[in-house]
């Protein structure tokens, strides 16, 4: 316990130290970090082709859920998810910085990716938000983990907010990677301006028969595309994003993938047990658990600006800018500032 202590310590002062400016927003303090070119060149040559050798499986829910695990049993634990066309690779780097320390890490497949399957095939392929969200709870129930350090980026970071909103004794601490990202249906159909609204030409796509059957047949080539787009100056090997890539061959992926968008836009419905949830989420509720959010300089996806969503974090909370190009797969692309944003989220509950 004081070994891990003490690292946690160099850690949050290896982080102060790469603090360039201190604001004042909203009664918060936000702290505006860089990541250098040399620190990102770093990490991508020190951790470029790592993956999880074992997935374990549990049921979960309704899943019979796969996951990675590392780290000693007793250790800490900390949930790890990952977000649209990623998987849980995007962690592999974090995981085992994490690990290392002592942490216990566990990185779930969502619904409809890797080795999750669902236990019958009568359960709706459903991907609305906060069926997502109790999955991980019910994975934790599984587990016996009864509370821990959330951190995610895409989906990954709207299923952590969830979690924070709707379940915040189950959450020690959360890392988001952009910020707030819990949605609305009632807002989605409120139109956005032209540029905004071109961001999410594939939500649009999804919502046609033909946007389906274009994601069915070309998973892959469209997964790059998102890659290349959203982190257009991350240049990720063949290999880093195969091993990814066939995460997406899950049988239930594209519905999965499918309904998430339709839902969002009001074109498919959810499930009616999990409406109390949606009624709550469609409120924007304000989350108090202690929160680091993240922001890359070259996230090529829609994302809100760190200074809108600052105010619904009403605990303990610190906000970071990472320079040098990183872009949407944060976790990836920066994995040693990803693992120190957990570390110091922790010490901060």
């Amino acid at each position: 316990m004081e070994n891990q202590n003490n690292y946690s310590r160099r850690r949050f002062l290896s982080l102060a130290a790469l603090t360039v400016a201190v604001a004042e927003l909203g009664g918060l303090n936000l702290l505006n970090a860089k990541e250098t070119t040399k620190n990102k060149t770093d990490n991508n040559k020190t951790h470029s082709n790592t993956s999880f050798d074992t997935i374990k499986q549990i049921h979960a829910g309704v899943l019979n859920m796969g996951y990675a695990e590392s780290g000693p049993a007793d250790g800490k634990p900390i949930i790890l998810l990952h977000g649209w066309p990623y998987t849980i690779h995007s962690y592999a780097d974090v995981a085992a910085l994490l690990s290392a320390e002592g942490y216990r890490v566990i990185v779930p497949h969502f619904r409809g990716h890797g080795s999750t399957q669902f236990l019958s095939p009568k359960t709706p392929r459903n991907g609305q938000q906060s069926a997502i969200a109790a999955d991980i709870i019910a994975l934790m129930d599984a587990l016996k983990i009864d509370k821990a350090v959330i951190g995610g980026f895409d989906w990954g970071a709207r299923t952590a907010n969830i979690m924070a909103a709707l379940w915040p004794e189950r959450c020690k601490a959360m890392v988001s990677v952009s910020g707030y990202l819990i949605g609305s249906q009632e807002v989605n159909q409120k139109p956005l301006l032209p540029k905004a609204e071109l961001s999410w030409w594939y939500q649009f796509y999804f919502a046609t028969e033909r946007g389906r059957l274009g994601y069915e047949a070309n998973r892959k080539d469209f997964a790059k595309l998102i890659w290349q787009t959203a982190s257009p100056e991350w240049k990720f090997t063949d290999a880093i994003f195969e091993k990814s890539a066939v995460e997406l061959d899950n049988p239930d992926h594209v519905a999965i993938v499918i309904h998430n968008y339709r839902w969002r836009l009001g074109l498919a419905e959810g499930e009616a047990k999990y409406d109390k949830y949606e009624k709550i989420l469609a409120t924007f509720p304000a989350i108090t658990v202690p929160t680091i959010t993240l922001e890359g300089d070259a996230n090529g996806a829609p994302h809100g600006n760190p200074s809108d969503y600052a105010a619904k974090f009403k605990g303990k909370y610190a906000h970071y800018n990472l320079s040098a190009g990183i872009g949407h797969n944060l976790p990836q692309e920066a994995p040693k500032a990803f693992a120190d944003a957990i570390i110091q989220a922790a010490m901060m509950a």
